[in-house]
C-alpha cells in the first residue's frame, strides 16, 4: 500500500511541479512525473530515516514529503542533465 501512495503522491508532485516551473509540453509532463515518482520515493525514504515512523497515509505532510523530494531530485536531475 505504501508504494501506491508514494506513485500518486509522485505523480501529484510532478505536475505541481511542471506547473510552478511553467513547462506545458507533453514531452516534459512525462519526465516530471518520473521524475516526482522518483523524488516521492527519495523523500519518503528520507522522512522514513530522519522521523523514524514511516508515512504511507495520504495526508498534507506526506504531499509536502513527496514535493521536498521532487525537488532535491529535480535539482539533481537538472545538474547530471547540464
Amino acid at each position: 500500500m505504501g508504494a501506491i501512495v508514494w506513485i500518486i503522491l509522485g505523480i501529484v508532485a510532478g505536475v505541481v511541479t511542471c506547473q510552478l516551473r511553467q513547462r506545458t509540453a507533453v514531452k516534459n509532463y512525462i519526465v516530471y512525473i518520473i521524475v516526482g515518482v522518483a523524488g516521492s520515493f527519495l523523500g519518503g525514504f528520507t522522512a522514513n530515516l530522519v522521523t523514524r515512523n514511516p508515512v504511507f497515509a495520504l495526508s498534507f505532510s506526506s504531499l509536502l514529503v513527496a514535493l521536498f523530494g521532487t525537488v532535491v531530485f529535480l535539482g539533481i536531475f537538472s545538474a547530471i542533465q547540464r
